[in-house]
């Protein structure tokens, strides 16, 4: 193996929202080969998450069993390849956005506004002001529990609202995404992101959206329709600029952010009858 291995690796540093446990064991590829071979070498019962900027990731107090492994800074590769743009799996969807517009691909200006990798993206179709990532998706790779890799279409997933099933004990590595020719994408880029910093409470941590928009309505309208803006619990508030986030104030625990999570939906639940689902995943084990 050539990458990095940590133990006892602390996952609030890698977690956009700066808190969680330790991971039993932590590992940092040197590339697409280095992670096979790893693969292989782990046990076959060995738990393993795969993690990307953990922009979407609440890492329970207790920490993580098993092996996390890490895509970010790791699988990078971009380029332009017979009319597709390909994505490792590592790759932040902002630079996507941006490398496709700077060479006047139209379509995939929606990544700008994603704050994760482009693995994270293709495992719940992400997406934002109107775009969905398997929307463009022409086909990806994928990497299994043995190590080898394959090649994948649309046709062999179960594609939702940010939601994403196929083959168990498989994860993304790399996609191609078949845009259309056209001018304006950078424009459209600073405009979206002057509304994102415009709405988005983005000077505490944070993990997006914490809630799916349920159909026909918007999570934050409801959730601000109960009064729930500003709720606190330990150090996680929900935010007062926008409803559907989750903030860490500065000294929030996992187990603040989660009991925040189950009291907004219960309370919505109470008052509107509408269950709101979950957006964000939660690993590990409570402290």
């Amino acid at each position: 193996m050539r990458g990095e291995l940590m133990h006892a690796e602390p996952m609030r540093r890698h977690t956009s929202w700066k808190v969680g446990g330790n991971a039993d064991q932590f590992y940092r590829p040197a590339d697409l080969a280095d992670l096979s071979e790893f693969l292989r070498s782990l046990p076959e019962d060995e738990p393993i998450e795969v993690i990307g900027l953990g922009s979407n990731l609440l890492v329970r107090d207790g920490g993580v069993r098993g092996t996390v492994i890490l895509m970010h800074k790791v699988l990078e590769g971009l380029s332009e390849e017979e009319g597709l743009i390909h994505a490792q799996a590592g790759v932040a969807c902002a630079k996507v956005a941006r490398f496709a517009a700077n060479r006047e691909w139209r379509g995939a200006e929606f990544l700008a506004g994603i704050p994760g990798t482009v693995g994270g993206a293709l495992a719940m179709n992400a997406g934002c002001y109107g775009g969905e990532t398997w929307k463009i998706v022409e086909k990806v790779e994928s990497i299994g529990r043995d190590g080898i890799v394959k090649t994948r279409h649309p046709g062999e997933y179960k594609i939702g609202y940010r939601s994403v099933s196929g083959p168990a004990r498989e994860w993304f590595v790399s996609a191609w995404f078949r845009l259309v020719r056209g001018q304006g994408g950078m424009e459209e880029i600073k405009t979206m992101l002057k509304k994102r910093i415009a709405a988005q409470p983005l000077s505490y941590p944070n993990a997006g959206s914490v809630f799916r928009n349920p159909q026909g309505d918007y999570a934050a309208r409801l959730i601000e329709s109960c009064g729930l803006k500003g709720c606190t619990i330990g150090g996680a508030m929900v935010s007062e600029k926008h409803a559907n986030f989750i903030v860490n104030t500065g000294d929030a625990k996992a187990s603040d952010i989660e009991s925040l999570i189950d009291l907004v939906r219960q309370t919505v639940l109470t008052e509107t009858g509408i269950e709101l689902e979950r957006e964000v995943r939660i690993i590990g084990e409570a402290a």
